[in-house]
Formats: C-alpha cells, structure tokens, sequence
C-alpha cells in the first residue's frame, strides 16, 4: 500500500518517523553547507577570458546570453572561425547553451585533454598524498575515457567533484531525444562504471538508445546521459531536501531550450534525479512531452497535476525497491512529497518488472526499459501498466512520431 492508501492514523506515525529520522541525521551528520573553493574555477576563468574576446574585430556575446542570441551569433561565423573559439576558450564554448552541438562536442573534447594533463602531472606531485595523487590518477584515465572513439560531450565542468554530460546520436536531426537525469552520489567518476554499468548515467543511457533503436529501427532518436548538475552526495541531508534539486532544475532548463531542432524532448528521471524533474517541471519548455520517473522519493508536489506541466507523467517502482519505504510527505522543506506511483498522485503507473531493486531500471532485458523505450519513441499504445491493467494508457492510442498522442 502507498502512503496516500492508508488511514490518518498511519500518517501520522509516519510524519512523526520522518521527524525522528531528521533528527538522528542531525545529529550524526549535521547540516550540509555548501562552500565554494576560493578563485576562480576553470570554466570562470574561461568565460572571463571569452568576455574579454574578439573574433574577426567582433565583440564577443555575453555567454550567459539566451540560446538563441548565441545561435545567431555562432550561425554568423565560418567554421574556422567557430573552431579557433573552441580551441581558444574550451571550457567557455564546451559549456555554452546555444553553441552548435558539434562544435561543443570539439571544445569538451579540447578541454578534456588540458585537463588531462593536469591530472597527470599531479600524478607525480611529492607534494600530494598518496591518496592525492591515487584520485589524479583516476580523474585521469576517466578524461582518458571520455576523450576515446568519438565520444559526444555536451557538457563538462572539472571543478569540484565535477559535472558532464554526453549525447548518443544525432542531435542536430533526431526526431525525438531522450533525457536521463540520474540521481545521488552521480559525478565524474560515476559517470560510468564497469560493474553495475547500467546504474550509471552512461549505463542507462546506452542501455536505453539500444532499447529505443531495437523498438523502432526506423526512427531517429538521440538520447543524452545528463550529470551537469551536483547532486547530493550520499543520503544524508542534501538528499532529504530540494537544494540541490533546485540548482539543477535551472541547469536542466538552461540545457533543454539550447537543444537544436523541435523534437519532442523525454525526461527519464531516476531516484532523486525525479525530485530534479518535478522541481523543473512548472517551467519546462513545451516539447517536452513526457516526463518518466522511477525508483522515485517524490517530485515536490501531491499530484501530477500540481506539477504543472503539460508532459505525460509516468512513474514506476520495483517491487523490491527500498525507495517505497521512505515517508513520502514534505514536513518544514524535508522529505519531497507524496508518492509518485500512489493512485490520488495521478501518474500513469507502469510495469516495472525485472527491475530488482533500486538500480535496475534501465538493465537489458527488463519491462521498465522496454516501457521507457516504447515512450521514448512515441509508441504508447505498448507500453505495459502496472498490474495488468490499461489505466496507464488511458487517452493515448497509437504511435506518434513526434509531437503528443
């Protein structure tokens, strides 16, 4: 049974749980604060740089500038003029909503090689730690990894624990693309894993391009492993709150109206990368037209409804998931609100059979990636609902290519 299928009584023991449980982790844990480093990051001092710029006798735009100014002003250069700005302000351009796509993939990959070397010249600094540098070391072979066979970078910030982001496919002509906005403890290092591949952002958004290609081969789909925002680190209080969700919800924003071309946009939202979706979903550009969570905590609000958007929203949970056992209420700013797979939520609940707990969503083979591919290229009419029954396919009918049912 879900939180808003059971007596007052019920509620109210778990209100007071949640309560407890907020105090135990202040004490062990404390607040979080978030500390800035002293300076100038490296994508600071790129954009400075960038402000301070010319190309051809030309004034450089603001790069904080609305995605279509700098459209206008990328679509107003040669190549090799866009070139020398990826080459001359990497982090800037690599970074940049609204630069062409190509030319940030050729400005992140250019940025991902400085970075490299700095990483392993620490490697060899006697004045690190053996830990030290061990982490350089690792940072290294992960730019190592994302500079290798072609990969598409849309975005990378080295700064702190970091940030990326990666395309799959063709942005520039996919007539529809999918977004995978991942949850806690997602960084650099995370981005991708060998053991467990499928619970990491490139994990999953692999997992799922392959799904989506093998339901339609005719369609043009792109997906994007999305990790440009800092989420929570581990589950203490920065996960109980919506902070970092706010942060990222902005960032999320920012990234979907910088996307080339109309095709209608699907956010795939896991853990508490669904707190970042429901937070965003109020302000979300029209073409995004579904948004799907799973493994979710809650989205910040008692219904889909109250979220305000004009997406499809989707939601499903193992059955083996801990996530069901956390107090889906929203008490002083803690906790993110109801449940989104409870019947009064109103999200159209599907199958997630196979799952195996809390990571397993997006694993080869289950029936949560073939319903997120289904969505993913528009053919709602096989999605699976949750318990065998139709409920969640409730005024959709056939396959759309684009646009909504």
């Amino acid at each position: 049974m879900t939180s808003f299928d059971t007596s007052p009584q019920l509620n109210v023991w778990r209100a007071l749980l949640a309560l407890a449980v907020v105090f135990v982790m202040l004490a062990t844990t404390g607040w979080t604060a978030v500390h800035s480093r002293p300076g100038a990051t490296p994508l600071d001092a790129s954009r400075a740089a960038w402000k301070h710029g010319r190309i051809a006798g030309r004034e450089l735009p603001d790069p904080e500038a609305s995605p279509a100014l700098l459209a206008r002003f990328f679509a107003s250069l040669g190549a090799h003029q866009q070139s020398r700005l990826a080459h001359r302000y990497p982090l800037a351009v690599g970074n940049m909503n609204g630069a062409p796509v190509r030319l940030r993939y050729e400005a992140n990959h250019i940025a991902l090689d400085q970075q490299r070397k700095v990483e392993r010249a620490r490697m060899h600094d006697d004045r690190l730690s053996p830990v030290g540098q061990r982490e350089a070391g690792r940072l290294m072979h992960r730019f190592e990894a994302l500079m290798a066979g072609g990969r598409q970078i849309l975005a990378f910030d080295p700064e702190g624990s970091g940030r990326v982001a990666e395309a799959l496919g063709d942005l520039d002509t996919a007539q529809r693309v999918s977004v995978v906005v991942p949850g806690v403890d997602t960084d650099l290092l995370t981005f991708q894993r060998s053991y467990r591949m499928y619970s990491a952002p490139v994990g999953m958004a692999t997992s799922l391009y392959a799904a989506e290609r093998a339901a339609s081969p005719s369609a043009r789909t792109a997906v994007i492993a999305w990790a440009d925002y800092t989420s929570p680190d581990g589950l203490g209080m920065e996960a109980a709150t919506a902070m970092r969700a706010e942060e990222g919800a902005v960032r999320l924003n920012a990234l979907l109206r910088a996307l080339p071309g109309r095709a209608p946009v699907q956010l795939y939202c896991h853990s508490y990368g669904s707190v970042v979706c429901g937070v965003a979903a109020h302000t979300l550009p029209s073409r995004v037209s579904d948004i799907a969570v799973a493994g979710s905590p809650g989205m910040r609000s008692g219904s889909a409804a109250g979220l305000r958007t004009t997406a499809r929203v989707w939601a499903m949970r193992d059955a083996d998931d801990w996530i069901q056992d956390v107090p889906y209420l929203e008490v002083g700013g803690l906790g993110h609100g109801a449940d989104p797979v409870s019947r009064r939520f109103g999200a159209r609940v599907l199958s997630a059979q196979g799952a195996k707990g809390h990571a397993g969503y997006f694993e080869p083979g289950t029936e949560s990636l073939r319903n997120f591919a289904s969505i993913g290229v528009g053919a709602y009419d096989t999605v699976r609902c949750a318990h065998d029954i139709d409920t969640c396919r409730t005024g959709l009918s056939g396959t759309v290519a684009a646009g909504r049912a």
